[in-house]
């Protein structure tokens, strides 16, 4: 299904004045939102992310509980359980992606490192609005919130439109 396959149904009013031209009821303007490839292939890209964030949770965690550190203040193995973690539900994330959403059999290495590089030009945006918003926000959800909204919009669309970009 493209773009364009979505039918709609659009009626004119009996109070339009001629050449008005037809207006889309609400659940038509829905129905059209939400037949588009791309709209799917976000809500997709949003639960894989979903997913992709439970792996990392979760493995953290198990690494948390097995490889305890002897002073929790200062675990020298923490950036390297949060590396592995971060990086397992990455993975993840690029096969479900690859296989789910964008529904994409390209070169699988050549995607993977694509997939790589534009994670950490995300997280770079996240950091950067998070730093931009800390004075404004402070230090909390809110702007864990907002920066990591803007990092996903860069993921997607750097990964729909280059990773994954359709021949």
């Amino acid at each position: 299904m493209t773009d364009h396959d979505a039918t709609v149904v659009a009626v004119a009013p009996a109070d339009a004045p001629p050449g008005g031209g037809p207006r889309l009821l609400p659940h038509d303007m829905v129905k059209s939102v939400i037949l588009r490839r791309g709209v799917r292939q976000f809500v997709k890209f949003g639960i894989v992310g979903g997913s992709g964030l439970l792996v990392n949770f979760l493995l953290f965690t198990l690494l948390q509980h097995f490889l305890p550190a002897a002073n929790p203040a200062h675990d020298p193995r923490y950036s390297a359980k949060f590396s592995a973690a971060f990086l397992a539900g990455g993975v993840s994330n690029y096969f479900l992606n690859r296989i789910w959403t964008f529904k994409s059999s390209a070169h699988a290495l050549k995607q993977g490192l694509q997939f790589i590089g534009i994670s950490l030009v995300a997280l770079v945006v996240a950091l950067t609005v998070t730093k931009l918003l800390i004075p404004h926000l402070g230090p909390g959800h809110r702007t864990w919130f907002v920066a990591t909204g803007c990092a996903i919009v860069v993921n997607f669309f750097a990964n729909k439109y280059w990773t994954f970009k359709e021949p």
